[in-house]
Parts: structure tokens; C-alpha cells; sequence
């Protein structure tokens, strides 16, 4: 009789203390032998106690009914190695424990519904960026500080759309074998969204000098907004997969390992990035509502002004991403709004931004529809120089072919 009958035994009368399972094991020695070294029983930082057992033995226990408040299938098995020198391996294996995701067991169809919308945004929003990268990158009548930050802007959601696309391509078997180019993907793809949320950054610090402190823009740096938007993501993400490689190094880093909290190393710069682009937004209204306050026009359409510009400002910012740092509450209702709300705005952002920053810029449709009439121009000039080219003018020419016109007759 080994020890998996003890286990057993345990599993189906509950998880007792470590202790108490390792002096059940000592006062049944006549039952079960460990020879040599062994290891004791201890508890992991989930919390799943882990029996004596004899070395060179891969021990298997339920996984937990909850990790860290979230329910898992117990029915499934985690795993710790029994090391020979007699010490447990550092690590349990909870690779195959899985959450039981019950609002998507719940909301089936509309989740199936939330995918083909998010797909649909990002198809949408990819679109409409690269229009708008390519306007900012012929029309150089227009090439300011504030339309070059709004160009990497536009930049990064390209990138990140098109990883976003990548990401969803990888197959389960791939990712669960965690091959190599899976983490770079993952890697790139972060870096990105990094990228992203410090490019709407640097457009909060623009507009927040430009309109609240009255710093005069022709004496800011382009090569300090570059260096913040490009050059910072990447110590940030090389700390990330560092931590990833000798911490979670699974599932082509993507997700969270229970218990583990390394992609807060991105995260958390995200996180402190929106709360200052939100205190800059509330810098920015706030002077708006006293420059409108101060005109003539009536109270009515001074709150509509300040509404357009928040409503405006918000995607530029990503004041959008806020909406969804806390999940809603358990109503049915509730938590349907938020799946449909959530995949919306966040695939059609980069086509808003888009929209608001490049095919509404009065300075963009004015040079596009500049350009436009120059072309225009020059093409009808292309037609008239090859219309006169083509008319003969030899008065024997036109004797011979109005002759050979009249012999025809």
C-alpha cells in the first residue's frame, strides 16, 4: 500500500492540515514503508497541501477549488516533483487546472457575438489607420510637432492591431508547447500596447502644456516625445520577459499563472499612465469650461463646447481603458452591457482616434483637398498637352485624309 491510497482518502474527506497528514503516515508505518530519504509533507503558496512521499515520485493532488477567488475544475490534477536529494521542487505545475469561467458558460452566444465584433473592429480600425498614416506621411505641408505625435500615435495602433491579429492566429497546441517565436509574438505584442498607451501619454503632456501651462509648443523637443513614446517601453518590457523566463514561463507568457503577478511589470506603468492622462483631461476641460465661461455664448452651448471636446479627448487619451478596470456586478444585464461595451470601444479605438485626428483635422483636409486640386490641375494639364500633341498639323496630311474621306464617301 503506497501513498496515493492515503491520498485518495484525503482528497475524498476534505484537505486536513500537512501536519496532521504527515503524523497519519507515521503512525500507519506498518501499513506504508518509506525507504531512504523522502519528503515531508508541505503546503504550496496556493495552499494545496502536498503529502509525504518517497523521492524520484512525480506526486498529483486536485487543484484547488479557488485560486486567488477565482473557481477552478477539481477534477483536474496539479503536479510537484519529488526531488532525490529528498526536497520538493520549488514549483507545483498547475498548467492543467482550469478556471471555470461560468459567465461564458452563461453567456455563450453573446460572447460568440463579442468575438465577431471585436474582429470586425480591429478589421475596421486597420483600415482606417493605414488611410491615416499614409495622408500624414505624403501630405509634409502639415508635418507640425502636434501632427507628428498624432502620426506615431496612429503608428502604434497599426502595430498593435496587426499583432492583435497574429496573437489570435496561434494554435492551442502552440501555445500550450510554448515554443519559442510564440513568446517573441507575445513579446512584440506587448511592447506595442506599451508603446500605445505612452504615445497617448505624450499626446496628454502636449495638450496639457499647450493649453493649461500656455508653454509656448515651438520650444518643445520632438526627439524628447520620441524618446518617451519608443525608447522607455523597452526596458519596461525586457524587465516583463525576464520575469516571464524565470518565473511563468508557459502558454507563450500570455495570461497569468495563479499566484503570480509578473505582468504587472507592464501593467502598472498602463495603469499610472491613464490616471495622469486623467488628471491632465480633467486640466484640460476644466480651462475650457473658464475660456468658455468668459465669452459671450450662451451657457447652453458652452457645456455643449466642453461635452464635444471631452467626448473628443477621450479616445486620444485612452480614457477609455478605465472603463473597464473593475468588472460589473453579477446581474445578467450588467454583465452583458459590459461584454458588448468592452469589445466595441476597444477594437474601434484606433478607428476613432483615426476619424477625430486625421479625417476631421481641418489642416489635413485642407492640405488633402489642396493636393487634390494640384493633381487635378496638372492632370488636365497632361490631357490638353496630349490632345494638342495628337492633332495633325501638316496641310498636306489634312488634304491626303480629307481626301481619303471623301473617296470613302
Amino acid at each position: 500500500m503506497d501513498a496515493t491510497f492515503y491520498q485518495f482518502i484525503f482528497g475524498e474527506f476534505g484537505d486536513p492540515n500537512c501536519s496532521l497528514m504527515d503524523t497519519f503516515y507515521e503512525n500507519s508505518s506498518l501499513l506504508m514503508h518509506f525507504d531512504g530519504l523522502y519528503c515531508n509533507g508541505t503546503t504550496d503558496e496556493i495552499g494545496t497541501c502536498w503529502p509525504r512521499s518517497n523521492t524520484g515520485r512525480m506526486v498529483e493532488r486536485p487543484c484547488p477549488e479557488y485560486i486567488n477567488g477565482v473557481k477552478y475544475n477539481t477534477t483536474r490534477s496539479a503536479y510537484r516533483q519529488c526531488m532525490d536529494n529528498g526536497t520538493w521542487a520549488d514549483k507545483s505545475n498547475y498548467s492543467s487546472c482550469e478556471p471555470i469561467l461560468e459567465e461564458k458558460r452563461k453567456y455563450p452566444l453573446h460572447y460568440k457575438i463579442a468575438l465577431i465584433i471585436n474582429y470586425l473592429g480591429h478589421c475596421i480600425s486597420v483600415g482606417a489607420l493605414v488611410v491615416a498614416f499614409i495622408l500624414f506621411l505624403c501630405l509634409r505641408s502639415i508635418r507640425c510637432l502636434r501632427n507628428i505625435i498624432h502620426w506615431n500615435l496612429i503608428t502604434t495602433f497599426i502595430l498593435r492591431n496587426v499583432m492583435w491579429f497574429l496573437l489570435q492566429l496561434i494554435d492551442h497546441n502552440v501555445h500550450e508547447s510554448n515554443e519559442p517565436w510564440c513568446r517573441l509574438i507575445t513579446t512584440i505584442y506587448n511592447y506595442f500596447v506599451v508603446t500605445n498607451f505612452f504615445w497617448m501619454f505624450v499626446e496628454g503632456c502636449y495638450l496639457h502644456t499647450a493649453i493649461v501651462m500656455t508653454y509656448s509648443t515651438d520650444k518643445l523637443k520632438k526627439w524628447v516625445f520620441l524618446f518617451i513614446g519608443w525608447c522607455i517601453p523597452c526596458p519596461i518590457i525586457v524587465a516583463w520577459a525576464i520575469g516571464k523566463l524565470y518565473n511563468e514561463n508557459e502558454q507563450c507568457w500570455f495570461g497569468k499563472e495563479p499566484g503570480k503577478y509578473i505582468d504587472y511589470i507592464y501593467q502598472g506603468p498602463v495603469i499610472l499612465v491613464l490616471l495622469i492622462n486623467f488628471v491632465f483631461l480633467f486640466n484640460i476641460v476644466r480651462i475650457l469650461m473658464t475660456k468658455l465661461r468668459a465669452s459671450t455664448t450662451s451657457e447652453t452651448i458652452q457645456y455643449r463646447k466642453a461635452v464635444k471636446a471631452t467626448l473628443v479627448l477621450l479616445p486620444l487619451l485612452g480614457i477609455t481603458y478605465m472603463l473597464f478596470f473593475v468588472n460589473p456586478g453579477e446581474d445578467d444585464i450588467s454583465q452583458i452591457v459590459f461584454i458588448y461595451f468592452n469589445s466595441f470601444l476597444q477594437s474601434f479605438q484606433g478607428f476613432f482616434v483615426s476619424v477625430f485626428y486625421c479625417f476631421l483635422n481641418g489642416e489635413v483636409r485642407s492640405a488633402a483637398r489642396k493636393r487634390l486640386h494640384r493633381w487635378q490641375d496638372n492632370h488636365a494639364l497632361r490631357v490638353h498637352v496630349a490632345r494638342a500633341m495628337s492633332i495633325p498639323t501638316s496641310p498636306t496630311r489634312i488634304s491626303f485624309h480629307s481626301i481619303k474621306q471623301t473617296t470613302a464617301v
